[in-house]
This record gives C-alpha cells, structure tokens and sequence, in this order.
C-alpha cells in the first residue's frame, strides 16, 4: 500500500500514524509490515508518541515483531545490514517508556542483545541503536527486578567496556555504572571486579590529571567506584588508584576553594576513610599533615554548619555535614591509636581541641531538635557521631552532654519503639552491615557512652530519671533475640554481641553504685530471668566465652542483691545458671609444667587464654560475686560439691607451687574456700580431706586457716 509522508500538523501526523497501525495489524506479509514500521518508528524517533499511542503500538505489534527483527539477518534491499536490529531497538526503547512494559520479562530477556551493541564496533550511522539501548538499560535499571538481571546478565562488564572505548554515548555508560553501583554494589564488585577496577584506574588517572572543573566532577562520581565491599588496598592495581586519590585530594584540599568545590572533595574523602580507614593515607609527614587537614576542614565545616542553625543552610548542607562526621569520627580513632600512629602528639593534641568545639556543635543543634524533625536521617547521623565521641572522650563537654542526655534517651526510645524508617545516609553507614544495624538502632552507637556515663553521679542520676534501665533492659531482649538467631558457628565479633557486652558494662556499673534501683526496679527481674537462661547457652560456644564472662559476672552481682526472689530459690533455672557460672569459673585455671623449675605451676587454661585481658577482671569480679552469694542461698555448697567444684579446687592447690600463685588469685580463691567452708560442714570436711590446712598456712590464706581450726 501506498503511505503518505509524514504530515506536518500534530493532527495529521497522529492520523497518519494510527493508518500505519491499522496496517501493521492487518498486514499481509513482512513487506507490509516493514513499510508501516517505517512509519512508526520515525515517529517513535522523532518523540512525537504519547503513552496512550505507545499503548496501541505495542498492542499492534507486541514484542514478537521487534524480537523478530533483532534476530533477522537478511535486511532489505539497498539497506544497511543493520536496519533490521536498528528498528526493531527504537521499538524496544518506545516500549521501556512505559515502566510496566520495562520490567517485562521479553524487555528483560533482551538485555544480552543490549549489551552486543554496546560492545560492537559503533558506525557514524548506528549512534542511533546506541542510543535506544541506553535508553532500554536506563529504563530497566529502574524497575524492581532490573538490576539484579543487569548484573547477572553482564550489563556491568560491558557497560565498563564501553565507557572506557570511549565510543558514542560512553558517558551514559559511567551514569547507569553509578545507577547501578547505587543500588547492587556487592553483587556488581562481586562478579565484575577486574572490570571496575580498569573504570577505577582510569578515572582515578583523570582526577589526577585534571587541572579543571573535571577535578570537582570527578569527586561526585568517583564515590561510587570504591566499594565497602570488595577491599581495593588487596592487589596493587587497586592501591595505585587509592594512590592517585590521594595525591589528587592532596592537591584540592591543599588549594583555596569555593564551598561548591570544598563539598565534593569531603564527600570522596569521607568515602575513601569509610572503604579503607586511613590505609589510602602514607605515613609521614606529608600523609599526618593531610589527615589533620582532614580533620580541620570536617570540624570548621561542622561548625560553621551548625553552631548557628539557619533551617534552609543546614538543609542543602546536610550531605556534606554527614561525609565531615565521617572524618571526625576517623579523628577520633586517630587521635587514640598508640601502634604506629599517622599523627604526632602534637597533631593529636590540637586536634581534639579542634573535635571539642565541632562536637559541642553537634550537641548545639541536637538541642533545637523539634518533633517533627526526629525521623530525619541526619539527626540519626549526628547522634550517631556524637556517641562516637562519648564513647572516647569522657572529660570534655561534660556538662552539655548531661543536659542533652533527656534528648538522646527519648530519641533513641522512640526509634527503639517505633521501629522509624529513619535511616543513616550512605555516607553515615559504617561498613559493618550485620542485621542488629537496624535503621531504629541508635541505642548501638550510644552504650559506649552510656557505659562511661553510669560510673558518674551525675550523668547516672538523669539517666535513671530518664528511665534508661528500663530502655536498656529491653534493648538487651531483642538483641538477645538476635545474637541466638545467628549461626552457632565462630565468626567475627558482631556488632549485637558488642553491644551485649556493652550493656553488661552499664548494669555492672547500676549494680556496683545503685543496688536500690536493682532492688525495687522490676527491670532488674526480668533482666536476672534472661541472664539466668542466657548463660547455659553461652558457655558451651566458646568463642561467645567473653560474653559468657560478661553475663556471668553480672548475673551474679545481681543475685547477691536479688537473692531473696523466687527465681533464686533452687528454681531448674538458678540451678543450670550457677552450674554454669561454676564451670566459667572453675575451668578458668589449670596446672602444668613449670618453666623454671621440676613442679607444676599455676596458669590460664588454654581455652581461657586468648581472651585473658578481656575477661581477667569480669572473672574476678564472678569469683567475688559467688562468695558473697553462698551465705545468702543455702543451696549453693550442694551445688558447688555435685560440680566437684571445691574437690577440683583444692586438689590444683595442693599440686602447684605456691610461688605461681600471686596475691590476686590467693584472695579469689580463699573468699570462695572460705564461704563454702562457713556454710558447709560437708564443705569443710572436703577441704580438710584434701590436706586444706597444709596448704592454707603455705599460700598465706589466714581467714581459712581459722575457719578450719574453728570447731
């Protein structure tokens, strides 16, 4: 049939248009079809199709035609070879403008097809397929299942390929890389690192060429190319790009900047320090320099930001606020590291003076905080922060810290109990990603704090007003709940056992300065039930043993306070917990060979000695703790005897030599000896048996000698 030119007047072209439709539904043979389509996809090309024509294009011609055309070899006379493929993608890419007809699985099933043209050799006349594909990649990147398919489907490798061809369209390769970094960084460094890393190396080489504009731009797209997941400091290619980036940000921050260029460098430092921590920086002068630098430009920005708060600055500012907390907390970390420190005290010094007035910033702009604010994200950041610096610096900026403590327990309760969507931005986010990093979960960053905070009067005063314990208790519930979900099997400490731990820290610190709140508080009940049930658990897994030493000496400091509940009356319960507590304790030491001499001494058994100096004092504390708990539950001596606990005990003390045995150790064993000897006749019956007297007057136990010899 006979088609007229495409008409001028809007009207006429869709009449037109809609004819060439008519045709395409009724054609008769290809010949017909590809006449009509001609039609159709000039007016495609020429964005003259609205969503309701694009409708009824697709509803002509669906998706058989176009893939048709992909596959078919043969085009038509006097064309080029690829005038088939060509129409059939300016289909396609109509198509993908309708977001539902993006994520279609015959869309997605063509994304190898899409990935052929960009890595073909690109003629001056077929920009045109190069353009439709990155438009049908663009649109599927934006549904749901795009991006993984993207990935798995080897989008990544050739979109890297294309960018550094640098042919037609490469540009629009490094944008859908940044989409796709965006939202798939693992599984895209996962399955295509050597290729990320060439797109890395070169513009991590333009960064550092470039002499204009190019610099600044460059700092808002290289962010993306280094992964929190894939660590480039591994293999040399990586380390000569963290190289270049640092001799690059080196030269910018070195310069004077306007604020639209200072920003934008921050941020790709921010990103560097949260990939690799300071391991991009050298050591030297030139590298301590650089990282005070750092330091001092995060804090004069923090300040400047926040100590007089305008609600529209702050705003636009907040991104960059966010990569300066990063810095800081970097600060921090840096300040405090004694084994081969970046920065000379002198640095150290200034620098926390420098920290000090950004953080009482912070403190500042937390205290304007309204309501309606508290699910912004970088209110989350900012408390987040400032928990990293309680958790270091307990001297300084005391006084604001108490009086914005009503604030941060309130905050991190309404997180806690609501379950808010606030999140930390991407620069906030640590490279931890364990699953207690909740999104509500700004009680995690605080505990450090808290724990310092509880062994001051003051501080410990408003957080009981505040009602924290409570909080405290029930964050210690849930992450309870999460650490037993876990795999049983050793692995990193996580951050749901650190913060375990932590709040073990706080109630030891409650226990020791207000054992009336323990007493009348009901929190503390319900906190001795889990401790009770906790422990059994623990101890078998040994590599929860600093955890386990952590609940132990809690659960029984709080028993000696709580002894008269009826938890604690010989309940199953009480009786597996202090059967546990019994092996902690009992296991702790061994007897073996003396290096110095024939005899056996006493040392730290082998399963006990890698954690030592985490849980020497909590093992103390534990044996101390049991002592004063025997008098007090008349059930304990039993229990000790069926664990063969006091036999053990004094058979180890009868066969090393005293000298082994320091005053520290002497003492815990004697309070224990001694106890168990008052309560039980049973008990001193044993220890007499195994020659107690003896090697009592030898290891200078006075208290048990006298006990023994009383009748």
């Amino acid at each position: 049939p006979h088609f007229p030119a495409m008409a001028s007047d809007s009207g006429d072209r869709l009449a037109t248009l809609k004819r060439c439709l008519s045709v395409l539904r009724d054609a008769r043979n290809d010949s017909e079809q590809f006449a009509a389509l001609l039609l159709v996809t000039k007016a495609v090309r020429a964005g003259e199709v609205d969503a309701k024509t694009r409708r009824q294009i697709f509803d002509a011609i669906g998706f058989t035609f176009p893939t048709r055309l992909l596959i078919s070899q043969q085009p038509p006379a006097d064309c080029p070879p690829h005038t088939f493929r060509a129409l059939g993608l300016t289909l396609l890419a109509c198509f993908c403008t309708d977001p539902e007809l993006a994520g279609h699985s015959q869309i997605l099933n063509k994304i190898p097809t899409f990935n052929d043209v960009l890595l073909s050799p690109c003629d001056p006349d077929c920009t045109s397929m190069v353009d439709d594909v990155y438009q049908c990649l663009s649109a599927v990147l934006a549904t749901a299942r795009g991006p993984r398919e993207l990935v798995t489907k080897g989008t990544v490798s050739a979109l890297c390929q294309a960018y550094l061809n640098g042919g037609h369209g490469s540009e629009r390769a490094l944008t859908l890389l940044v989409g796709l970094l965006a939202v798939a960084e693992a599984k895209c460094w996962q399955r295509d690192a050597p290729q990320l890393l060439a797109v890395l190396t070169k513009l991590s080489s333009d960064f550092l060429k470039a002499e204009d504009m190019t610099k600044f731009e460059l700092c808002e797209v290289l962010p993306r190319f280094i992964p929190l997941s894939h660590p480039l400091t591994e293999n040399s290619q990586g380390s000569e790009c963290l190289c270049r980036l640092y001799k690059g940000l080196a030269d910018v921050l070195g310069s004077k900047l306007s604020q639209s260029q200072r920003d934008p460098a921050l941020k790709l430092a921010a990103s560097l320090v949260q990939a690799c921590g300071v391991e991009w920086i050298p050591a030297g002068s030139a590298g301590s320099k650089f990282l005070a630098l750092l330091v001092n430009l995060a804090c004069v920005e923090v300040r400047l930001t926040l100590e007089e708060p305008d609600p529209p600055e702050v705003e636009g500012k907040k991104e960059v606020v966010t990569a300066c907390y990063v810095l800081m907390e970097m600060g921090i970390q840096e300040c405090l590291r004694e084994e081969n420190p970046l920065l000379e005290n002198v640095q150290k010094m200034q620098l926390m003076r420098i920290m000090e007035e950004a953080f009482g910033a912070v403190i500042f702009y937390l205290g304007q905080v309204k309501q309606e604010e508290l699910q912004d994200p970088f209110i989350f950041a900012s408390v987040r922060v400032l928990g990293a610096w309680m958790a270091e610096e307990t001297s300084s900026l005391k006084q604001e810290i108490c009086e914005l403590l009503p604030f941060l327990v309130d905050y991190a309760r309404r997180l806690f109990k609501e379950g808010s969507p606030a999140v930390s931005p991407p620069q906030a986010e640590l490279v931890s990603t364990e699953g207690s990093a909740l999104p509500q979960d700004a009680l995690r960053f605080l505990l450090p704090g808290f724990c310092h905070l509880t062994a001051e009067d003051k501080p410990r005063d408003i957080l009981i007003a505040e009602e924290a314990p409570a909080l405290l208790c029930e964050y210690f519930l849930q992450q309870w709940e999460v650490l037993t979900s876990e795999s049983t099997a050793p692995a990193p400490l996580t951050s749901t056992e650190m913060s375990l731990q932590t709040m073990c820290g706080i109630f030891l610190n409650l226990v020791v300065t207000a054992p009336d709140l323990v007493r009348r508080d009901k929190t503390f009940s319900s906190l001795m039930d889990v401790l009770l049930k906790s422990l059994p658990l623990l101890l078998p897994q040994k590599h929860h043993l600093v955890l386990a030493a952590n609940v132990a000496a809690l659960g029984l400091m709080m028993a000696r306070i709580l002894a008269g509940s009826a938890a604690l009356q010989g309940t199953q319960c009480a009786k597996e917990f202090f059967g546990a507590a019994i092996r902690f304790l009992s296991q702790a030491h061994v007897a073996q060979a003396d290096p110095s001499g024939d005899g056996l001494a006493l040392a730290v058994s082998p399963a006990y000695a890698s954690a030592w100096d985490d849980i020497a004092e909590l093992w103390f504390l534990g044996m101390q703790a049991w002592a004063g708990c025997v008098p007090l539950l008349p059930w304990l001596p039993h229990a000790a005897l069926g664990a063969r606990w006091l036999q053990g005990l004094a058979q180890l003390l009868s066969q090393v030599a005293p000298a082994s045995v320091d005053c520290e150790l002497v003492t815990a064993f004697q309070a224990v000896l001694v106890e168990l000897a008052r309560a039980s006749q049973r008990c001193r019956d044993v220890i007499l048996s195994h020659h107690g007297t003896e090697w009592a007057n030898l290891y200078g136990m006075a208290a048990l000698e006298q006990c023994l010899a009383e009748q």
